[in-house]
């Protein structure tokens, strides 16, 4: 196992998606194996590649990485995106808990069944508007510099933007009342890496649509 990391998830976003934004954030090119059927999931399982039996799984540096968190934690440590010391590094830690609980929200939209969808979606809109996305404008105000902590891109700025994006696919305007969060979806798109992420042809994943669902949960269960 060498060269590039290789990816082993299925052909959409989940919780695979983080961590193509962080490789891709941090310059570096990956291969992707996709998940089309359950029997593919249960080689990974039967070959003992899958310590918890559960993807996402990264094979990078000689390991298969899963859990995603973890996964991401060793690419922004690896690729100088998680802090200058270890006070940055747990303000990262704690912003991005806070997106993870919103990006379960936002990334669970689309396998709703059709009578609960509404509900979720509500649900949804209000914690983004009113839980989260007012603490991160308010982060920027006080701490006054371009990124989130300290004074240099870190993995906290990729995945606030992440989530701005897949909430303003929900709701295109969420971002009125958030000034700040404007000019920094603006400032870091054009980071040239993510700026390349956001082009057509790459490989960032589109929202999952109606007819994909079954294949997933084909998969999974």
């Amino acid at each position: 196992m060498s060269g590039k990391p290789k990816l082993h998830y299925f052909n959409g976003r989940g919780r695979m998606e983080p961590i193509r934004w962080l490789l891709a954030a941090a310059g570096v090119e990956f291969e992707e194996s996709f998940l089309e059927k359950k029997d593919d999931l249960l080689k990974l399982q039967k070959d003992g590649s899958l310590l918890f039996q559960q993807v996402p799984m990264v094979e990078i540096d000689g390991m298969k990485m899963v859990q995603t968190r973890a996964i991401a934690n060793y690419i922004a440590a690896k690729y100088n995106l998680y802090g200058k010391d270890l006070k940055e590094r747990a303000l990262i830690d704690m912003y991005v808990e806070g997106m993870f609980d919103l990006n379960e929200q936002l990334m669970s939209y689309g396998y709703q069944p059709a009578d609960k969808k509404e509900q979720h979606f509500a649900n949804m809109m209000d914690k983004a508007t009113n839980r989260y996305f007012p603490v991160f404008e308010k982060v920027l105000k006080d701490h006054g510099q371009d990124f989130l902590v300290g004074n240099q891109f870190s993995r906290a700025d990729v995945q606030l933007l992440e989530i701005i994006l897949m909430a303003e696919e929900c709701k295109p305007d969420i971002l009125a009342k958030f000034p700040l969060l404007q000019s920094f979806k603006a400032r870091i798109s054009n980071i040239p890496t993510i700026k390349k992420f956001l082009q057509p042809g790459s490989q960032r994943k589109h929202p999952v649509r109606e007819e994909e669902v079954p294949k997933v949960i084909g998969i999974f269960y």
